[in-house]
């Protein structure tokens, strides 16, 4: 009794203390927007249109929406244009920001600023165009859904340059035009803000141990579909990416600022960065962002807000918002400010300060202001800059050429011409076939090779030039090893291509391809038995989903056929007319709609005999059901994975899966389902009561696919769900005892750039492929396997392995960084394979299958794990 009296003392003292304690003060007034510049009255402020002060609150994307509308209706020097829709409708605006004579001829100011990026201009008129035309200054906010401050910056931001009365801000505005994307990601930025707001405490909790610091899965950082719309810049694989570079490219800014937040502990960064840089960047952007840098920081600095530099973030990786527009003749930069999704609107700091959305807006302000103001200090210059960015006789790269045969149709070719085209990259076909001297991209090796007429030649002697090599070559020169990202990017190899590049410009006839290619498809020929979809075909699993969507019984050949020239690999999709019947009246008319929506060619067979192989009703071609699939999700699974699987199958191949939360899969029915999908997942994947009941489903027959490290997780050593076993390192009693390695002699200050040579930072290996096996059905028999991480399943009989690295140490990394022990380690081991267990099986993909859906070349693997491999 004492003790519960004690209980309920101690209970009403919190409560008490917590009530007489002292609110935190939101809005400091140390925090102004340069509170002392006149503004135009008829021009309303954030505070009088959303009612509250700027750090008061987090705001809506729809009241954000209707500021900026308000601003660009009010104001001659605010024009706004819808540049796309995100995945749920929701809209994305640029704001162009100038005089109001500059508006008058924005066009005209659009025109010349694209003229100095075309080598084509004369010298004279280019030193013209450099002295009157206006610098364009580009500030994006907010790509990231959970670092919600700076969308409040930018209406700050928006609000002084539109209403400002004072002949400081009416010269920035006759000298340059400023772009402001407010909000690049309204999705996630949303998802954070309802979130935020639903949990937010009428007493302000500064504690980040509170509930309303700390998000749930899977977080407001990335899109609807849980990308990273920061690594999106290049791949446009993405809506909001797709809208945004489409009119990036029709102004080139000369100058890019990319607002971010990081832990809520970190002072504010600003440029520059550190290494590896891209070294195809002219040597003259170091010294720009060490320009931009030391105003940001003097602007900071005023203000006496900590600020760092140069010891974080680089910038090597060029599908970053801080990346991308330094390829294309902008000063890309980037910027940081303490706080991200555990800043709430208040937090206290790990030295005891309270850090306010108030100042975390403020501090992207200041900034923002220092970009614009040092962007028309000097125009001249950064205008004579970009100009000599684009002339390709600047290179410091021996390719003048890359190629691409044609895959017609079975790969990504199209797909990356019409991705470089976005980016204004002139792309040439050959009209002849012809030799010359190249290396290819499997072995670097250079001889004399043909190519085909129809090959694709991506010349490095262009405008682009820097763009066309840091996408396309097949090892880019590194300085540093202490990677933030991956380590390799190269398209040839992402997408695995049949590729070259060559130290010889091609003499060869060539037509300018001037509209993006479209891969052919259609209802080859009628057919009164049978009709055929070769499986090697780009979209072929597409037509598998159209086909039972249709209601279609459907076969799979396990092993290959041809009919005269006609060949068609295993995995191919049979569709006989003698099992489906009830289909006669439109069988043809629905042979026509698939294979135009899947964008496939289907081929009509009078009977089933073939030439080569298997007879069309073989009992080798195998009836494919329509499975019944699930992926689990939430902790502890990874989100980014989950949502490229999610997007692959909902968007590219129009597949449905059902995505179940982890803490719902104890009171899940597994018998409903034939297929499961195990994400990567951070800790602990499934107690071991719930592994004896996937054990127990997978033996009555269900399909168990491991996606990265979840493959691990399924092994022997970890789960015990099968024997299969990781390969293992050099064990330490196999070593020289009396050798004493030499990283135990690093210094201290060292440790950190040792321990990054040790890793595989998404590096590209060399593959081997066993496309006889139903897991890799219609893919070519080598591949570039994208690794982040040193592991490998051990060669063994407890596994069919279906796809395993290069067994040569010395050539089995193509691009990147891997250290020689670790080259030592992977070469020869597996990342694909397929253990049976019961009238089941269990199906191993330890690499990167669709990683941010660019690195595609295996995707078909996951592919096949979920629509092949329970009928086979």
């Amino acid at each position: 009794m004492i003790t519960r009296l004690v209980f309920i003392a101690i209970l009403l003292a919190g409560s008490l203390s917590t009530t007489a304690s002292a609110q935190v003060e939101l809005l400091p007034e140390h925090f102004q927007f340069e509170s002392d510049v006149a503004r135009n009255a008829a021009i309303p402020s954030p505070a009088t249109y959303l009612g509250y002060e700027t750090g008061q609150e987090y705001t809506m994307y729809a009241d954000v929406v209707g500021y900026i509308k308000a601003v660009a209706a009010a104001s001659d020097r605010v024009s706004i244009t819808e540049y796309a829709r995100t995945y749920e409708n929701r809209p994305l605006f640029a704001l162009f920001v100038t005089s109001p004579e500059n508006h008058a001829r924005l066009d005209e100011i659009q025109t010349a600023n694209l003229k100095l990026a075309d080598p084509v201009t004369s010298a004279d008129e280019a030193s013209a165009l450099i002295e009157n035309n206006p610098i364009v200054t580009w500030l994006s906010y907010n790509v990231h859904g959970n670092e919600p401050s700076s969308t409040e910056s930018a209406m700050e931001v928006l609000y002084l340059l539109a209403s400002g009365q004072s002949p400081e801000i009416e010269s920035l505005l006759r000298e340059s035009v400023v772009v402001i994307d407010p909000t690049i990601n309204p999705d996630g930025r949303d998802r954070y803000v309802y979130w935020y707001k639903s949990m937010q405490s009428n007493v302000v909790r500064e504690n980040s141990a509170d509930l309303e610091h700390t998000e749930p899965f899977p977080g407001g950082r990335t899109n609807h579909y849980w990308f990273d719309l920061n690594r999106d810049w290049v791949w446009l694989v993405h809506p909001e990416s797709q809208g945004r570079i489409a009119l990036y490219q029709e102004w080139l800014p000369q100058v890019h600022m990319d607002y971010h937040e990081q832990g809520f502990n970190n002072n504010y960064f600003t440029m520059p960065g550190k290494a590896p840089r891209n070294l195809n960047l002219p040597k003259e952007y170091d010294s720009w962002a060490d320009v931009f840098g030391r105003a940001s920081g003097e602007a900071l600095a005023r203000n006496q807000v900590n600020y760092f530099t140069r010891e974080s973030f680089e910038f090597f990786y060029p599908g970053y918002g801080s990346s991308y527009p330094s390829i294309l003749g902008a000063i890309g930069m980037l910027s940081e400010q303490g706080g991200h999704s555990r800043g709430g609107r208040a937090v206290k700091t790990n030295d005891g300060y309270i850090l306010t959305l108030r100042q975390r807006a403020f501090d992207h302000f200041a900034t923002s202001m220092a970009i614009v103001r040092s962007s028309v200090e000097n125009r001249s210059a950064l205008l004579t800059y970009f100009r000599e960015f684009f002339n390709p006789t600047t290179t410091n790269n021996a390719t003048k050429a890359y190629l691409l045969r044609d895959d017609h149709g079975n790969g990504y070719v199209t797909d990356v011409v019409d991705l470089l085209m976005r980016h204004g990259v002139e792309v040439h076909r050959s009209t002849e076939s012809f030799s010359t001297t190249a290396s290819d991209y499997w072995d670097a090796s250079e001889d004399r090779e043909t190519f085909e007429a129809g090959t694709y030649i991506i010349k490095a002697d262009q405008a682009r030039h820097v763009m066309v090599n840091t996408l396309m070559q097949r090892q880019m020169e590194i300085e540093s090893w202490d990677m933030y990202d991956m380590s390799t990017w190269s398209i040839p190899l992402a997408y695995n291509l049949d590729a070259a590049w060559t130290n010889q410009a091609p003499r060869v006839a060539m037509e300018a391809v001037t509209a993006s290619p479209t891969r052919e498809s259609g209802l080859t020929r009628e057919g009164s038995y049978a009709y055929v979809i070769d499986w090697r075909q780009r979209t072929a699993p597409k037509a598998l989903a159209r086909l039972w969507d249709a209601g279609y019984n459907v076969r799979s050949a396990r092993k290959p056929f041809a009919k005269g020239s006609e060949e068609y690999s295993i995995g191919s999709l049979i569709i006989l007319k003698g099992r489906n019947r009830d289909k006669a009246a439109h069988f043809e008319a629905d042979m026509q709609r698939i294979a135009r929506e899947a964008g496939v060619h289907i081929v009509g067979f009078d009977d089933g005999r073939m030439d080569q192989g298997i007879d069309l009703a073989s009992a080798s071609a195998r009836p494919v059901a329509r499975p019944d699939v699930a992926m689990l999700l939430d902790t502890p699974f990874s989100s980014e994975t989950a949502g490229q699987l999610w997007y692959l199958f909902d968007q590219r191949v129009e597949f449905g899966i059902d995505r179940i939360r982890a803490s719902n899969f104890n009171s899940l029915d597994l018998d409903e389902y034939e297929v499961l999908i195990l994400p990567p997942a951070y800790g602990s994947v499934l107690d071991s009561m719930q592994v004896e009941r996937v054990k127990g489903w997978v033996r009555k027959g269900g399909t168990l696919i491991g996606s990265e490290s979840t493959a691990a997780f399924l092994t022997k050593g970890r789960s015990g769900i099968t024997s299969v076993e990781m390969a293992k390192s050099e064990k330490k009693d196999e070593k020289d005892k009396s050798v004493v390695e030499e990283r135990f002699y690093t210094r201290y200050e060292a440790l950190s750039d040792s321990s990054n040579t040790n890793r595989v930072s998404g590096s590209a290996f060399r593959a081997v492929i066993d496309n006889s096996h139903p897991l890799a059905a219609g893919m070519k028999e080598t591949m570039y396997t994208l690794k982040f991480g040193s592991e490998s399943f051990a060669p063994s009989s407890s596994f069919q392995m279906v796809g395993h690295y290069d067994r040569d140490a010395a050539s089995v990394l193509a691009s990147g960084f891997a250290s020689d022990e670790n080259k030592k380690k992977i070469a020869g081991n597996g990342f694909a394979g397929v253990s049976s267990m019961g009238a089941g099986k269990v199906i191993f993909l330890l690499d990167k299958t669709q990683y941010r859906m660019f690195w595609i070349g295996p995707s078909r693997m996951i592919q096949n794990a979920v629509m092949l491999m329970p009928g086979m």
